[in-house]
């Protein structure tokens, strides 16, 4: 029976390709990592030969079986401000050629804030940026294109993504694009005050997330445990076990059948360098939990 497989984030820096060790060194099934510095405009230049190796290193690695990107987090396609969403838009299709380049499995995105003008006014330059990319971006002959994945929020201020409904009608107003889809972050879902914690609740979720985007469009998740409490509107992760959410508290989600052969991606700060093997390790305790929480 297939199951989630559990990534990291690692970092990319001296060469992409040695983020597949780094993953594997802490017993990752998968990767993420930044295609560009998280904060910062200035897109990294990988020339198509250094791509290519990264794909070559990825198809013949044994462990590390998938890779995904996060866009940096300077993007925001809601932005009233001209030049910051033409600064944004640019910046959506640099990535999205660095993870297409890198045979991708998606490119998880924050589609940014409008600062309380609310999802209606902002929704036709988001779509305009997002098919854009889409449309711009150069493709790998013989690797499936690159899908951007939009993560939810977790729900402070003007920030888009704070509920299903606003993932859904991005999508919609694209004309429901097959290569749009999502990514769903644990710590922001409790955050926003998105219950999972028993298998009533995380069935509840899914059916929520199913209805409003449709469950074939969750192209991962983001596995964190969160220092703030359940509905704090604050996105602040934590290592798996030791915040509000808990191991408990994550398996009914992680054993729901649904999820099955997704990749879960740790994002939490180990001991401030980032995940570490115990962490990956506490991450196939909560899944074990919640596929015997399903079984009983």
């Amino acid at each position: 029976m297939p199951v989630v497989r559990i990534g990291a984030h690692v970092r990319a820096a001296g060469g992409i390709v040695l983020a597949l060790e780094r993953g594997d060194e802490i017993g990752a099934e998968a990767i993420q990592v930044f295609t560009q510095s998280p904060r910062m405009w200035k897109p990294s230049q990988y020339s198509d030969e250094v791509l290519a190796s990264y794909r070559a290193a990825q198809t013949a690695h044994p462990r590390v079986t998938a890779t995904y990107c996060h866009a940096t987090y300077l993007i925001n396609l809601a932005s009233s401000d001209p030049a910051l969403y033409e600064k944004s838009s640019d910046c959506l299709l640099a990535n999205l050629a660095v993870a297409r380049g890198m045979g991708s499995s998606g490119l998880v995105l924050h589609v940014g804030s409008h600062k309380g003008s609310g999802l209606a006014d902002a929704l036709p330059q988001i779509t305009d940026a997002l098919e854009r990319a889409l449309e711009e971006a150069p493709t790998v002959e013989g690797e499936a294109p690159c899908p951007i994945l939009l993560e939810n929020a977790a729900g402070a201020g003007g920030t888009v993504g704070r509920s299903f409904e606003e993932l859904g009608k991005i999508i919609d107003a694209t004309g429901g694009r097959g290569d749009l889809g999502v990514c769903l972050d644990t710590q922001h879902l409790w955050a926003s005050g998105v219950a999972f914690a028993t298998v009533e609740d995380a069935n509840d979720t899914i059916a929520a997330l199913d209805d409003a985007v449709g469950i074939s469009r969750l192209g991962c998740l983001h596995l964190n445990d969160s220092k703030v409490e359940f509905g704090a509107n604050k996105d602040r992760h934590e290592n798996i076990g030791d915040g509000t959410i808990g191991e408990g508290g994550l398996a009914a989600l992680l054993g729901h059948p649904a999820l099955e052969s997704l990749v879960a991606i740790l994002e939490v700060p180990g001991t401030g360098d980032g995940p570490r093997d115990v962490d990956v390790a506490a991450a196939r305790r909560a899944l074990d939990a919640g596929r015997a929480l399903r079984a009983a």
